[in-house]
Formats: structure tokens, sequence, C-alpha cells
């Protein structure tokens, strides 16, 4: 049976295009549909390569850019716009739509964070006496901050990684093809990482060109992030991301 990883991190279409507004720092009011709809499909065509689930939502979004894209490509007719119904038709914009409804998931969306943190915040609040501790903390090992690695990132870094594996691929190559495994090759980036007693390169994950190897390895990273067995680092916006071993005797706990 082939192994595979459905990864839910993906809230929807909307969720997406909101990343993509943010991190290309666009408009959200003037939104370039023709830029937003390349890099909304980059992400699609990356989610197939790594024949991840894709849901019919995010496939009709597609669709939906595309005709966004189309409509705004149609020359204009200005021979119809002599009443008040043809203006009013003329000034229409086909991105309206969209932007209300971008606008209307992100008041929901702000509002869903508001509450976590609320709930967070009740959380630490008890009504019992504090009770004495200092036993259970003399072992403890100090928790890392949490990093502020998300999947988008991660695709992005491996979209990155895919270009520069294509630019340096030789012009005349004998591949023979090696069958490996997601587990093995979990095991062998473990191994690596231990015995490096430190953080490594996202890139330096991926020695072989072949594209096999690059999704395997690819897969295995998410797998041992969702697992938590190991840290993912990124210390600026765009920068690169740094791969860690979590610390032995650290619970594993949660999901990615």
């Amino acid at each position: 049976m082939p192994y595979k990883v459905k990864i839910d991190a993906f809230e929807g279409p909307l969720d997406l295009l909101l990343h993509l507004i943010n991190r290309l720092e666009i408009d959200i009011y003037d939104i370039p549909v023709a830029q937003i709809t390349e890099q909304y499909l980059i992400y699609i065509h990356t989610m197939k390569e790594l024949k991840l689930d894709i849901a019919s939502e995010f496939l009709v979004m597609a669709a939906t850019l595309l005709a966004i894209k189309s409509k705004m490509l149609l020359p204009k007719n200005e021979e119809n716009i002599e009443d008040m119904e043809s203006e009013i038709s003329y000034d229409e914009d086909p991105r309206d739509e969209l932007v209300e409804r971008l606008i209307e998931y992100r008041k929901y969306k702000d509002a869903a964070n508001d509450l976590k943190s609320m709930e967070e915040e009740r959380g630490l609040m008890y009504t019992k006496p504090p009770s004495d501790l200092s036993d259970f903390a003399k072992d403890k090992q100090p928790e890392k901050a949490d990093l502020n690695v998300s999947l988008y990132d991660m695709l992005a870094a491996f979209q990155k990684l895919l270009r520069r594996k294509k630019l340096q691929r030789p012009l005349a190559t004998k591949i023979t093809r090696q069958e490996i495994s997601i587990e093995k090759r979990m095991s062998e980036i473990m191994g690596e990482l231990k015995h490096l007693k430190g953080r490594k390169n996202f890139n330096e994950l991926f020695p072989y060109p072949e594209k096999e190897h690059i999704v395997v390895t690819f897969l295995a990273i998410l797998e041992l992030i969702k697992r938590k067995e190991i840290d993912v680092e990124q210390q600026e916006n765009f920068g690169d991301i740094f791969v860690e071993a979590k610390q032995e005797g650290r619970e594993v706990v949660g999901n990615y």
C-alpha cells in the first residue's frame, strides 16, 4: 500500500488567498488578479506534486480567479454607455464580489483569533491556592519559544528548492531508479540531525536532484514536524529555514 499523508493546515481557499495578499503586501481593495492567480495556481500545483488531497473548493476558487482574470482582459465596449444602466454595467469591477468575501472572511478570522486568545488567557486563571511545585521543576529543561513557521512557509521553501535543483541539473544524466520509503527517509534525516547535534539548513537535507527523492524527503520532513520530532526555525520573513532534532526527553504531543 502506498504511504499517504493528508495535512489539514489549509482552512480553505479564502485563507490561502489572504495569506498570499499579506505575503505579497497587496492592497485587498485593488488586487492584481493576474499576479494573485499565478501565485495561487503555484500552490495548487505544488500540492498536486506532493500528491496531497485537494478539496474541490480550492479548485472552484482557481476557476473563479481565472474567470475574473479573463473578464478583466476583455476590451470594454464604449458604444453602450449612453444611458445610466450601461454606465453602471461599465463601472462594475469583476473583483468586487471576491473582495467582499475576503473582507468578510478576514473579519471572522480576526474574531476567531481574538476568541482563541481570550480562551488561552482565561485558561491560565485558577481559583485554587498556588501549590509548591519546586520539586518538580528541578530537572525540567527550559522550553523553546514557539516557532512561527507555517505550512505556507514550508511550501514556499519547497518551491524555491525545486527551482534551484532544476537550474543545477546537468544537461546529460543517467538516472538509476531507486525506491525509497518515507519511513526510511525519516530515519535518515533524524540520524543526520542527531549526529550533527545542532540545526541544519533545510536545503541541505536534499542532496540528490531526482524529483522522487526530493518529494519523499519533503514529505518525510512534514511527517517529522507532525510527530513533533524536529523543530523548524525561520529568523526572518522569506529567510532560510533551519531544522533541528528535538531534545530527547521532551514530551511529543499535538498535531501539525
